[in-house]
């Protein structure tokens, strides 16, 4: 099982370029799954509307993560209850509509999508890794799914990291979304878990994490400055290409994967 997952689409040129060269991404890659996290994916930068979302299911993209921006959109308040392809993250505050987790199939395998968010400089959610031990207690790889992939969505480097070593050996993938800037630190766990600590974002990187770099920089100048909008250049998908073992469900590699805009490209 060959799993593509995606880093945060960020506004318009993010979503252009996905829908632009993700099927012949799929074809040339014989890509098997794809998961991308679409909180930014809206025209303002922040959250998801469902035209949006159709949009990105169209271009061959199979489940949508998002994490704190994900009700930026109004619309998906009520939208994410009629989706099952649309998460939000599990750890939310209750009551929240929609779910943080679910079990796709595809080629007759199943695969299962955890999406939780980190409390470290985070909005208020619920204790993460609380709510990750109560899923390992339920759900087991290879008994109730053949493969799972883990979407945290957090500020802070070592949450990320624990995160990724309290699933080793329970997920085929555990990736970090939300700070927009890829990391180069893919490598499989000792017990067999994919972990990559950022994912990065797709979207035009000559910006500030996807953001008009002029209108930043006159933000932390003090100058006068608009609320925050996408830089709307050449966008670079960033992510991570996962091949999972479906006798174990573990992972038997991981790689970069980088296309178009200002980023060097991955092979």
């Amino acid at each position: 099982m060959k799993i593509l997952f995606l880093g945060d689409i960020v506004g318009p040129a993010g979503c252009i370029a996905v829908k632009k060269f993700l099927p012949k991404i799929i074809k040339d890659k014989q890509i098997d799954f794809v998961v991308a996290n679409g909180e930014n994916a809206a025209d303002e930068g922040v959250g998801i509307t469902e035209k949006i979302t159709n949009d990105l299911f169209k271009s061959g993209v199979n489940v949508i993560t998002t994490g704190n921006h994900v009700w930026d959109q109004k619309e998906t308040i009520n939208h994410i209850i009629r989706e099952n392809k649309l998460l939000r993250p599990e750890n939310l505050t209750k009551p929240s509509p929609g779910k943080g987790f679910e079990i796709y199939t595809s080629n007759n395998f199943k695969i299962g999508v955890l999406n939780l968010m980190g409390n470290i400089f985070m909005k208020k959610c619920d204790d993460v890794f609380e709510v990750a031990e109560k899923f390992l207690n339920k759900y087991k790889i290879k008994k109730d799914m053949d493969f799972l992939v883990v979407d945290f969505h957090g500020e802070i480097t070592s949450e990320k990291m624990a995160m990724g070593h309290f699933f080793d050996g329970e997920a085929t993938l555990v990736v970090g979304t939300h700070t927009h800037v890829p990391t180069s630190d893919n490598r499989i766990l000792n017990k067999g878990t994919a972990y990559l600590t950022d994912a990065g974002m797709c979207g035009d990187y000559d910006s500030v994490i996807g953001m008009n770099k002029t209108n930043s920089l006159n933000k932390f100048l003090k100058k006068n400055a608009k609320k925050h909008f996408p830089s709307i250049g050449e966008a670079t998908l960033s992510g991570v290409i996962i091949v999972g073992d479906s006798n174990t469900g573990l992972a038997k590699s991981i790689e970069q994967f980088k296309f178009g805009g200002v980023l060097e490209e991955t092979n």
